[in-house]
């Protein structure tokens, strides 16, 4: 899979978060049936599943975090989505761990308040999966979606005084219809080439905040692969929706030799539309 801002999305997510799904929905079952039937052993492996759940599922949360910090584009739905998405998966693994305090702590058998709190967090396990499955499908986080010809994916970073032209690409970098994403002084940069040479715009759609460096340049058009939206590269007038405003573009400087980028003043935020 290919990634997007130090992009690529961490190959060992997906393989992590069924662990703790597992685990959680097994501990569940095995405190349920070892409580109303009584059967101590099985009390003592929804225990251990418990624990397990905990743990794993703060080892899945590492390459997630560097997901969310790497991968998400900042300033869209994408990130606000991915937000709860943390959020409602800390707050079952914190249900399963505080369930404890009701565990017997001899014979491990689970009380009233450890099902009530694992059943809760099960609801919100489903619940975050839900968001993981749609940041997947509408956001395509860590979806490779390269049209053919566009190229290997690269990116720059492109540091200096605001208005100073920075070399961001040699001149056969890219071909045309090709895109780089350039993080120019906090921030992300589309370089594009066309028929007609170099062009540089904003990398955030104006409508959700999608990566426009994830999408297809054609005939001086970037599309945006969330919704749709498509930019002219060199004026970012809205060609088509569903997006109604444009994105900025910038001023680039092309020789024999490479490409440079003026730079635009930092920005550390924005809102979205």
């Amino acid at each position: 899979m290919r990634s997007r801002a130090h992009f690529r999305s961490h190959p060992l997510h997906p393989m992590l978060i069924v662990f703790p799904a597992a685990f959680t929905v097994g501990a569940f079952v095995a405190d349920a049936a070892g409580l109303l039937a009584g059967w101590p052993t099985v009390s003592a492996t929804g225990a251990y599943l418990s624990a397990a759940a905990v743990v794993t599922g703060l080892v899945a949360g590492v390459p997630g975090l560097i997901d969310y910090f790497g991968v998400v584009p900042p300033n869209s739905s994408a990130r606000k989505r991915a937000t709860w998405h943390m959020a409602v998966n800390l707050t079952a693994l914190a249900l399963f761990a505080v369930g404890w305090a009701f565990r017997d702590p001899d014979s491990l058998r689970p009380g009233v308040g450890t099902l009530l709190l694992e059943a809760a967090g099960v609801g919100l396990i489903g619940y975050g999966g839900w968001m993981g499955g749609t940041l997947v499908y509408r956001n395509q986080i860590g979806v490779d979606h390269r049209y053919t010809n566009a190229g290997r994916w690269s990116e720059r970073v492109a540091e200096g005084s605001p208005g100073q032209a920075v070399p961001v690409a040699s001149a056969g970098d890219l071909e045309p219809g090709q895109m780089r994403l350039v993080h120019a002084n906090g921030r992300r940069v589309v370089l594009a080439r066309d028929e007609t040479g170099h062009a540089a715009c904003a990398d955030r759609c104006t409508h959700k905040g999608g990566p426009l460096a994830d999408g297809v340049l054609v005939c001086g058009l970037v599309v945006c692969p969330w919704h749709g939206s498509t930019f002219d590269v060199r004026t970012g007038a809205v060609k088509s929706g569903p997006a109604e405003h444009p994105i900025e573009t910038y001023r680039v400087e092309e020789s024999a030799a490479d490409v440079k980028l003026v730079l635009p003043p930092s920005e550390h935020t924005g809102k979205t539309r």
